[in-house]
């Protein structure tokens, strides 16, 4: 199926692009998300007449995304989980365990947006974890699990 972005789409393309994709991410993600029209004549013509609204917007997110990243950079998150004497911990630190964190130091960062390098963290342990605001903005954030007895 043809589409065109409406924004940049990671591993796809850039705002304005005619990509063809398969029927079903084009159904199921990117046109329902808002991320994506269908490549007719008529949203051809209408998205180039939208252009310039739509850039302004994507650089406003961008602009957001950064002023957040800086603010984020360095940052150190303490999650305290109950873990056995040899420090594996009974359960695991999972992207939404950090997301919750990052909400109460005041961030809004969805779960899908933090990038576990290794998969959920099993361990007690100082861990850098990268955190996508935006398709062009990561920052990393340490987070730093310890460990709880009974």
């Amino acid at each position: 199926m043809q589409i065109v972005l409406l924004e940049k789409v990671t591993n796809l393309g850039g705002l304005g692009d005619v990509v063809k994709v398969k029927d079903g991410s084009a159904r199921n993600f990117l046109i329902p998300s808002g991320r994506a029209r269908r490549a007719t004549p008529q949203a051809l013509a209408e998205f180039e007449a939208r252009r310039a609204e739509l850039e302004r917007m994507a650089a406003e997110k961008l602009a957001t995304a950064q002023g957040v990243a800086d603010k984020m950079q360095g940052l150190t998150l303490q999650l305290s989980q109950k873990a056995g004497v040899d420090g594996r911990l009974f359960g695991s630190v999972t992207n939404h365990d950090i997301a919750e964190a990052l909400k109460a130091k005041g961030f809004e960062v969805h779960k899908s947006q933090i990038r576990l390098p290794n998969g959920p963290i099993k361990t007690v342990s100082e861990t850098t974890v990268s955190v996508g605001l935006h398709t062009d903005v990561a920052c990393d954030v340490t987070v730093q699990v310890v460990g709880e007895s009974d």
